[in-house]
Formats: C-alpha cells, sequence, structure tokens
C-alpha cells in the first residue's frame, strides 16, 4: 500500500501546493513525529533538507515525548486515520529492522465498552476487515476469565484489536533524525522563528543562534508552538491542553502479570482513560484523554494537578483493584496540540505560498508519523 492510496477526510485540509523538485530545499521546523518523520522521507527523495528543533528530537517538553504512546488503528468511521496507520505499522516495523532496535511492542489494545454499541470500534470494524485486521470481540464472562486483573462487572464487553500496541515515543524522534543526518540531512538545534515577509512568501527563517536560512519551502510542524508562531493565522485553531500521564508501582508478586497485559482504553465517554502496563519497564502507565486545562508548552511546570490525580486514581482502584493502593513512582504531562475537529491540519499560509503548516495532532497523531511524512513528502514533489 503507498502513501497515494490514502483519502483524507473533507476536514482535512489539503491545499494547493507549488510543489518542488530536487534538490529544492526545505526547512523543517519540529523534530517530533510529524516533522521528523517528514524531513527523512524529503532527504530520502534528495531534496536538500534542513531539520530544526529548539530542545532537540524526544525533549521532555514535546507531544512525541516520553517513553510511549499507544499504537491502534481504531478511529470510527474514519477510513483515511484506519488506512494511514496500517500503512504506518508496516513503516514501523521496516524501521526498527533496519536500525536492529524494537520500536513497536505488539501487544494488542484492548477495547473496554460499556455499552452493546461503541461507535469507535464498531465502525472501524468494516476497515479492519478489508484489511485482514479483524478486532476479536470477548463477552463479560469471558473477559472476566481472561483478565482476572480488570473489575469487569460494568462493562457490556470488550474487543482485543490484536494488531495494536506500543511504540517507544522518544527514543523513535532520535532515530529518526538520526537517519536523517545518516542520509546527509542538516539537523540545527535552536530556536527558529518567521523571518520576513515579502512578495506572497517567507523570504528567510530567524534562528536564535544569530544565523538565519533562506529555502524554496518552509514546513512548520512545531506542535504545540504552532499557534504561537502564527497567531494571527492559527492562534485560535491549534490550543495546548495540558494531558496528565502516571506510572504506578505494580506489586512485586504480580509485575508479570500486568506486564503482559496489552494496552487498554476504557471508552467511558468521559474520561477516556487508556493505559500501557508493560510501559517499557517505566511502571503501569495511566493517561487522560479527557482535554484539561490551558498549558503553556514552554513556561508550563510539569507538575501533577491533585484533582486530576485523585480521579484517576479513583478510577484505577476501581478498575484495577490490585493496583488501589499502588504508589505513583512517576508522573508525566503530555501537551496536546489540539485542532477545533481533532483532526490533523496540513495547509498553506493565507498570505505565503511557500510556508506549509502541518499539526493538529490532538493526541493520536504519534503512532501515524512514518506514514504522514511519507504522504506529506508526496504532496510537496512535482
Amino acid at each position: 500500500m503507498s502513501a497515494n492510496t490514502f483519502a483524507p477526510p473533507s476536514s482535512f485540509l489539503r491545499p494547493k501546493l507549488n510543489r518542488l523538485s530536487p534538490p529544492a530545499s526545505v526547512v523543517v521546523v519540529g523534530a517530533g513525529a510529524f516533522g521528523g518523520w517528514t524531513a527523512l522521507h524529503l532527504q530520502q527523495k534528495s531534496f536538500r533538507t534542513t531539520l530544526v528543533d529548539a530542545w532537540g528530537p524526544g525533549h521532555s517538553r514535546s507531544s512525541s515525548g516520553d517513553e510511549t504512546r499507544v499504537i491502534r488503528s481504531t478511529y470510527g468511521g474514519n477510513k483515511f486515520y484506519f488506512d494511514m496507520n496500517v500503512r504506518a505499522l508496516t513503516l514501523w516495523k521496516e524501521y526498527e529492522k533496519k536500525w536492529n532496535t524494537r520500536l513497536f511492542h505488539n501487544t494488542g489494545v484492548l477495547w473496554m465498552c460499556y455499552k452493546e454499541k461503541t461507535p469507535i470500534v464498531d465502525d472501524s470494524i468494516p476497515f479492519a476487515k478489508e484489511q485482514g485486521m479483524m478486532y476479536e470481540r470477548i463477552d463479560s464472562d469471558s473477559l472476566k476469565r481472561r483478565y482476572p486483573l480488570i473489575h469487569t462487572e460494568d462493562l457490556h464487553h470488550a474487543y482485543l484489536d490484536p494488531f495494536g500496541g506500543y511504540g517507544m515515543a522518544r527514543e523513535s524522534c532520535q532515530l529518526v533524525v538520526n537517519e536523517f543526518v545518516k542520509l546527509g540531512g542538516t539537523f540545527i538545534q535552536a530556536l527558529a522563528k518567521p523571518g520576513t515577509f515579502a512578495s506572497g512568501g517567507l523570504c528567510d527563517l530567524a534562528l536564535s543562534n544569530g544565523s538565519s536560512i533562506k529555502a524554496d519551502a518552509y514546513l512548520f510542524a512545531c506542535g504545540s508552538w504552532l499557534g504561537k508562531l502564527f497567531p494571527e493565522v492559527l492562534g485560535n485553531v491549534i490550543t495546548c491542553t495540558k494531558q496528565e500521564a502516571y506510572y504506578f508501582g505494580v506489586p512485586q508478586e504480580s509485575s508479570g502479570l500486568y506486564d503482559a497485559m496489552p494496552a487498554w482504553v476504557d471508552v467511558d465517554g468521559n474520561d477516556f482513560y487508556y493505559g500501557i502496563p508493560g510501559n517499557a519497564r517505566r511502571g503501569f502507565k495511566i493517561g487522560v484523554d479527557r482535554r484539561g486545562e490551558p498549558f503553556d508548552p514552554t513556561h508550563g511546570e510539569r507538575s501533577a494537578n491533585p484533582e486530576v490525580l485523585k480521579r484517576a486514581r479513583n478510577f484505577i482502584a476501581h478498575r484495577f483493584p490490585g493496583l488501589k493502593n499502588a504508589p505513583l513512582v512517576e508522573n508525566r504531562v503530555c501537551p496536546y496540540e489540539n485542532s477545533p475537529d481533532g483532526n490533523f491540519i496540513f495547509d498553506k499560509h493565507p498570505e505565503a505560498e511557500n510556508v506549509i503548516f502541518l499539526g493538529g495532532g490532538s493526541g493520536h497523531g504519534f503512532k501515524h508519523g512514518p506514514a504522514l511524512g511519507e504522504w506529506v513528502a508526496e504532496q510537496l514533489s512535482a
């Protein structure tokens, strides 16, 4: 399957780009999952590519930082995202083999459903059938026997996606940039800001090291900072919220049982807690997908909100009774760069033909990185 087979939804902006041919020069701002993979694919197409990031790939302020991210295909009726993740899974496996580093842990993803119909899962089933990636439906009695660590009394059923799991986030971002540089790309660690605009385009990019860069095109994939760099265009489009993730210490005598569990999503229609039990030995990870408070990705403190943590503790004590008194061993903040409808944004600056925006990961973008970067590179190429 090639990137060209994707059929973007109408809400996914697909601009009429001034396509480029190698050896045209492109600057990509942001070395996260979107920017890093796009830069790598552009470099593979023989563009003269420069990648810029203020703190470097996989840094702790980014949405692509942290140790792990859930990798799932389930997107309700959104075929574009389903197919893109299928392509991304192929690329994850290809690159982990190339780099001799395990990046994708195929633990499966368990969807815990409260009602007979759960659209985010049920509406994806036709796409799963089409791709030969069927989910397994597990009734409540079987669920209780199969996963004794889970309290199942209030669940109607579950679906196990045996093709999903979790990916190594921080590590993969660093490996992507290493590969990019190995292929001849230029990486610069510096703060980048738009320079001068003239004649319907951006003339240069100003860097915090005192230098500037000129290129034929500038792609900004800088996550939660997009709205701050272009407040007049994206200030009310890209918003950043504080999303918390906690790592709990599991009991010594049953650590193997917890680590062997699949990644999971609790489809309660409210908080949408999710988790990665093994989590690269970092602890039993639980994340809060419900949108949090507004957050400054540069200056915001990465401390836990006591009320959000309290709710998460109450949930984990209910859903995983064996962890009722589990110690919190670590907490992280994942800044979500939210778009208005949760879909990715790929568009031109309205007054600069050579400036392209790529963002709006909205908490689910990381897993798509390899395929999205490939697709964007195709859209930019003549």
